[in-house]
């Protein structure tokens, strides 16, 4: 299983084995990761399973859909080139080492 990584903006830091085809949304929530909230439950509504992903995995990344792109335009800490709502950032073996960074707040 892919290991993932999740830093939370206080530095701690949780790395999860996923496994692929689980959302980086649904692996925090499911190991209770502070800061993802995933509050519409992964329907890319409400943005706060917003996360930055390390530059160094952006490209291993499938690109973002159009309403993922719109959402991202709602999140509670600014949007930057490396946003992503990980509700719609499936857990595939290419994404084995990636970092995401949480923000400091999700409401």
């Amino acid at each position: 299983m892919p290991k993932i990584t999740y830093l939370a903006s206080d530095r701690t830091e949780t790395t999860l084995d996923l496994p692929v085809g689980t959302t980086l949304m649904r692996g925090a929530v499911t190991n209770d990761v502070d800061g993802i909230v995933g509050q519409c439950g992964g329907a890319a509504q409400c943005a706060t399973c917003h996360v930055y992903v390390d530059l160094e995995g952006l490209d291993k990344l499938e690109p973002m859909d159009e309403e993922e792109d719109g959402m991202l335009d709602f999140t509670a800490c600014p949007r930057a080139d490396n946003s992503r709502l990980g509700c719609q950032v499936k857990v595939t073996d290419a994404l084995d080492g990636l970092v995401v960074h949480i923000p400091e707040r999700q409401d």
